[in-house]
């Protein structure tokens, strides 16, 4: 017959194996919770590293003359600056393309002015037709058939470069004529030390020699840039209070390189013959 004692003593051990049981059985379920953590967080790293190598690394596959351009996410997005510009004149962009560059029709001894009247205010410019006869001559065509008005400026770079890119139909910055333009004037005395000085207008391409369209940018601040872009105009002062006006407002990714927070859109592109 078992004692009161020894009755006492099994009923303690049992309670001590059934303590010790679920003790195990909490430990047991502590490690499976904490390994599910811990891989959760390691996804989690792995995963923040990544977003921050493509924001910091990543580009556009088509390159063009400025940086490479990236999207944050929304809650980095930057508070917009009140629009300075106006609304685009009435109109649509026409759809327009040629095979070859237009013939020479121009005088290259003669003097001629761009006038981009845009939302944003007039910015006269005058074309350098004896050094980019080329350019200027394409210029004169397409603003003759209506090719810029109504188009987007669709870039800004305010880090690095300062430049307002144009001339895109598309406002995509893969827009064009149709047909390319040979590099010229790339010695310009103005393009000193691998730098396009303020008030330089000049033709965008693809990072390769003569790719020049219609694309073009007109740089608002000193920009460090090698001598690959035809400069073929210089903006007058008037035309630097607009484009300083368009980059107060600042781009819409925050990171130096997007469209411009201004409604930069050309009514209407004509060129004069003085």
């Amino acid at each position: 017959m078992v004692s009161q004692e020894q009755r006492r003593r099994q009923l303690a051990r049992e309670k001590f194996l059934r303590q010790q049981q679920r003790r195990t059985e909490s430990r047991r379920k502590a490690r499976v919770r904490n390994s599910a953590i811990a891989s959760v967080l390691g996804v989690i790293v792995i995963g923040s590293v990544a977003l921050y190598t493509t924001h910091v690394l990543g580009g556009d596959d088509k390159k063009t003359d400025a940086g490479a351009k990236t999207k944050p996410s929304a809650s980095a997005q930057p508070s917009k600056a009140p629009d300075p510009c106006q609304k685009p004149a009435a109109g649509s962009v026409k759809k327009l393309s040629w095979k070859k560059e237009p013939a020479m029709s121009i005088d290259t001894s003669a003097k001629y002015t761009l006038d981009l009247s845009t939302t944003c205010g007039d910015i006269p410019i005058a074309l350098k037709a004896s050094a980019a006869p080329h350019t200027v001559n394409s210029f004169d065509f397409l603003a003759g058939k209506g090719f810029f008005d109504h188009t987007k400026c669709h870039r800004l770079t305010t880090q690095g470069i300062y430049v307002l890119q144009c001339g895109d139909p598309q406002g995509t910055g893969m827009g064009g004529p149709g047909y390319t333009l040979p590099d010229e004037n790339l010695k310009d005395a103005a393009l000193k030390k691998n730098t396009y000085p303020a008030g330089t207008v000049a033709m965008a391409n693809t990072g390769q020699k003569h790719t020049g369209g219609s694309q073009f940018f007109l740089v608002y601040k000193d920009s460090p840039l090698p001598p690959q872009y035809t400069p073929f105009g210089t903006i007058s002062a008037s035309g630097m209070k607009v484009l300083d006006k368009i980059a107060a407002a600042g781009e819409s990714t925050g990171q130096g390189d997007g469209a411009p927070n201004a409604t930069v859109v050309i009514n209407k592109a004509t060129v004069a013959k003085s």
